[in-house]
C-alpha cells in the first residue's frame, strides 16, 4: 500500500527576516583595491575618478581609504606602516584592525595590475546599494505619503533614480584623443556642406537676426546665460526666443519659471505675439483693434508647443529629470529656458 504524497505548503516569508537582507557588496574587491594601493601607490591614478570613500561597504575600509587619500594628497608614501600611523593619529586605529589587518590586505593581494577592475566592482556594488536605498525610500513614501499626492511622489522617485544614474556613470567621462573628435568635426562640416538650405543658420534660430548671424543659431548643447540688472528685460528677451522657436520653428520649448507664475508668463507671451501693450492687457482695457490682435495671438499660441513649469525651488537634478520626461513625451526639445538661474 503506497502512502499518499503529502502537500507541503511553503510558509509565507517572515517579515522580520526581510530586515536581515545584506546589501550588495564585495569584501574581496574592496580588500583588493586597498591592498593594491598599499603595494603600488601609482595605481591610485587608475581608480581616483572611479571610486570614493562612500563606495566602500565596510566601515574599516572607508576609514582606510580615507587615510590613503589624505597621505597621497600630501605627497606622502603609502604603505602598511604609514597608513597604520595615520589611522592611529585619526583615532581609527582600533576600529580598523590596525597594523595586523593592513598587513593582511597587502599580503593577500598578489599585485595591483587589476586594480581598475576591482574598483569597478566596488563601484557597481555601491550603485546597487543606492538603488536598494532609493527603492526602500520610494516604498516608504508610497505607504506613508505625508499628504503628498501621487504626482509629487513620482517626481521624487524619478529624481532619486536619476541622481543615481548621473553619479553611476561618472567614470565614463575622461580624456579623449583628438583623432575621433576630428573625425566628428569633418563629418559635421560635410553634413553642413551637403544641406540644401542656403542659410548660414545651422542651429535653432532665435528670431533676432543680428544674434543669429553671429552665432549661426542656438547650437545643440549650448549653455547661454542672459545677464543684466533687474528690470532690464532679461525675461522678455528669453520669452521672445521661446516664442519664435515654438511658433515659427515648431520645436517644443520648456520654460522653468521659478519667479513668475505660469499665467503671468502666458500673459506676457500673448502681449508679445499680439504686439499689445502689456499694461492694457493686465487691466483689460482693450479696444476693438486690440481685441482682434489678442484673438490672433491666441490662435498662434494655442497650438504652439510651449510647456511651462512654475514649480519653485527646483534643483538641477529635478530640472533635468523633468526636461527628459518632456523630451520623451514631445520629442526633441528646441530650447530650455530657466528663469532664473540663481533661484
Amino acid at each position: 500500500m503506497m502512502a499518499k504524497p503529502q502537500n507541503f505548503k511553503i510558509p509565507p516569508p517572515d517579515p522580520s527576516i526581510a530586515h536581515l537582507r545584506v546589501p550588495p557588496h564585495s569584501i574581496e574587491a574592496e580588500q583588493s583595491v586597498l591592498g593594491g594601493l598599499l603595494l603600488d601607490n601609482a595605481s591610485f591614478d587608475k581608480i581616483a575618478d572611479l571610486v570614493g570613500e562612500g563606495d566602500f561597504y565596510r566601515f574599516e575600509h572607508k576609514r582606510i581609504y580615507r587615510q590613503i587619500c589624505k597621505l597621497l594628497e600630501r605627497g606622502k608614501p603609502v604603505d602598511v606602516v604609514t597608513v597604520a600611523e595615520s589611522l592611529d593619529a585619526a583615532g581609527d586605529g582600533g576600529d580598523t584592525g590596525g597594523l595586523a589587518y593592513l598587513g593582511e590586505l597587502a599580503a593577500n593581494t598578489p599585485s595591483a595590475a587589476n586594480i581598475r577592475r576591482y574598483a569597478e566592482i566596488v563601484r557597481e556594488r555601491a550603485i546597487l546599494r543606492q538603488l536598494v536605498t532609493a527603492g526602500d525610500e520610494i516604498a516608504g513614501s508610497a505607504f506613508n505619503p505625508m499628504g503628498r499626492d501621487p504626482k509629487t511622489l513620482l517626481d521624487e522617485a524619478e529624481a532619486k533614480v536619476f541622481a543615481i544614474a548621473e553619479g553611476g556613470f561618472r567614470h565614463q567621462s575622461g580624456f579623449q584623443h583628438i583623432n575621433p573628435l576630428l573625425t566628428q568635426v569633418v563629418e559635421r562640416i560635410q553634413e553642413l556642406h551637403d544641406r540644401d538650405n542656403p542659410s548660414d543658420i545651422t542651429g535653432v534660430p532665435t528670431g533676432y537676426h543680428d544674434l543669429d548671424n553671429k552665432t549661426s543659431g542656438l547650437q545643440p548643447g549650448d549653455l547661454l546665460i542672459v545677464a543684466g540688472r533687474p528690470s532690464m528685460g532679461k525675461t522678455s528677451f528669453a520669452l521672445n526666443m521661446a516664442e519664435h522657436v515654438a511658433i515659427e520653428v515648431g520645436l517644443p520649448v520648456a520654460v522653468f519659471s521659478m519667479e513668475m507664475g505660469g499665467t503671468q508668463l502666458a500673459m506676457r507671451m500673448l502681449s508679445s505675439v499680439g504686439r499689445l501693450d502689456a499694461h492694457r492687457v493686465r487691466t483689460g482695457r482693450l479696444n476693438d483693434d486690440e481685441w482682434s490682435r489678442l484673438s490672433f495671438a491666441l490662435g498662434k499660441m494655442h497650438e504652439a508647443p510651449i510647456y511651462i513649469d512654475e514649480t519653485p525651488a527646483r534643483n538641477p537634478i529635478d530640472l533635468r529629470a523633468r526636461a527628459r520626461r518632456l523630451h520623451r513625451q514631445c520629442g526633441k526639445l528646441g530650447l530650455i529656458v530657466i528663469d532664473y538661474l540663481q533661484l
